[in-house]
This record gives structure tokens, sequence and C-alpha cells, in this order.
């Protein structure tokens, strides 16, 4: 299985170090396309192994999967330039770029090929990407070898493409909300008088504490919320106060603000 990635910046730096490390394929069938060679060094020395080329296109020709990785800005001038490379039918077309749809990667491509759009996290260069993917023309073992890829960088669910747009606002743009709780967290804990290392610590287990409770008991949020709310406790005095400043209503309104269709 052989894989081109077009851009080795963040996302597609992560994804082919990630794949790299993985089953899905060898490191030295990933082919990584860079725009300047200060990338491709980079890239090479996080992993000599990969194939990492600056402004040579010639492996998308042979390659199983393509992944284009550049600005959304970039993508149909990507596609359109190197459409020639890109005529093999069994071959697959993956972008990570927000915004461009899965019709506009067939407009710009050849048509009769699977296409996906794969809408990862930054956590995908911890392989702790939460990725949604949807896919036109492709069938069933398509669908399954794509999640199969990405599930190595992380979790994968398949949605409709219309749902797209949401799934990034909670999980794309969500992890900078994520970044900003622990934040405030943090100035928080600080403020009280705990050192900004212990602040931090502090709340990172507790998040993974969580976490953990939510996927062990398969339970609702409100419920692992009661276990910790005593009558006239300091619980219920803390989540209160938060409410009253708007906490629940401002999370749900930035996810909103982000969800640009």
């Amino acid at each position: 299985m052989k894989i081109t990635i077009v851009g080795g910046g963040n996302m597609g730096g992560a994804i082919a170090k990630g794949l790299a490390t993985g089953t899905f394929s060898k490191p030295e069938d990933i082919t990584v396309i860079n725009k300047t060679q200060n990338t491709t060094d980079q890239l090479k020395k996080a992993n000599p192994n990969l194939n990492v080329v600056t402004g040579t296109y010639e492996s998308i020709s042979a390659a199983d999967i393509v992944i284009i990785a550049v600005k959304p800005w970039l993508v149909e001038e990507i596609l359109c330039n190197h459409k020639d490379k890109l005529k093999n039918p069994d071959q697959i077309l993956i972008s990570v770029a927000s915004g461009v749809s899965l019709q506009q990667l067939a407009n710009w491509s050849i048509a009769q090929k699977a296409f996906f759009r794969a809408i990862p996290n930054t956590a995908i260069a911890q392989k702790e990407s939460m990725t949604f993917i949807s896919s036109l023309n492709a069938s069933d073992t398509q669908n399954k070898l794509i999640l199969s890829l990405f599930n190595e960088l992380g979790r994968t669910e398949l949605i409709d493409e219309k749902l797209l747009s949401a799934a990034t606002s909670l999980s794309s743009c969500g992890i900078a909300y994520a970044f900003r709780y622990i934040r405030a967290a943090m100035e928080g804990g600080i403020e009280m008088g705990l050192y900004p290392h212990q602040a931090k610590s502090a709340i990172l287990q507790t998040l993974r504490g969580a976490i953990e409770l939510l996927e062990a008991n398969d339970s609702h949020p409100e419920a692992e919320i009661d276990k910790v709310t005593t009558a006239g406790g300091i619980t219920i005095k803390g989540l209160n106060e938060m409410e009253h400043a708007g906490f629940t209503s401002a999370v749900i309104r930035g996810l909103k603000a982000s969800n640009v269709k």
C-alpha cells in the first residue's frame, strides 16, 4: 500500500510520522511532498525511513492513496496542476483541508475515483486524534480501509458530509476550547496558591480521570456530576457560579459560532 502525502506541514507531517510507526504501511512506502527544503529536512530527521521530497510530484501516479494536506486555498491548484497523475480509477484521494467539498475534489480531479474528506485534530501528532470521515464514490471496502488508516492515529468515525462542519467545531476546533479550559483552570489554581506546574498537573490528571469514568461507566456527564454534588456542598456552589457566569451557554455559543457551513 503506497501512500503519497502532499504537504508535510503540521498536519501532513503528523500523519506521515504517525503512519510510519503503525502497521498500515511501511515507512519506505510513504512519500511526503513538500514545498520547502526546510520542511523536508525536518521530516527526514524525524524519520529517516520516510521518502521525503521537495517539489517532486511523480510519486502521485504510483500511489494507492493520495492525501492532500495543504491549505484549503491550495487544493484546487495542486489537483488541477497534477491531474495527469491522478488517472488511476482505483486510486483513493483524501483531503484533510477544511471547507473543500467532496464534489469539488471530484471536479478538480478524475471524477470516477473514490474521494474522502478527513477532519482530524492536532492530537494526531500523538496518535490521539478524533477524526471524522466522509466519502464519495467509495465502496464499503474502501470506507473500511480509510477508517483503518486513520484509526492508527486515534479514533475515527464515518459520517455524512453535511455533518462535517459540526464535527469540525466539536473536535478539530474543540481541542482549542479544551486547552482554553485548561488554561483558565490553571489561572484559578494559581490565584488560590498553587504553582503553575502543580495546577497544570492536577487539571490534566483530573481530566484523564473524568474521561476514564465516562468511558468505563458509559454514563452521561450529569450522572457523574451528581455523584460529587452533595447537598449544600462546595461543588454545587462552584457549578452554580460557573452557570451564573454563562459557562454552558458560552460553550454552546462558541461551538455554534465555529460551525460555518
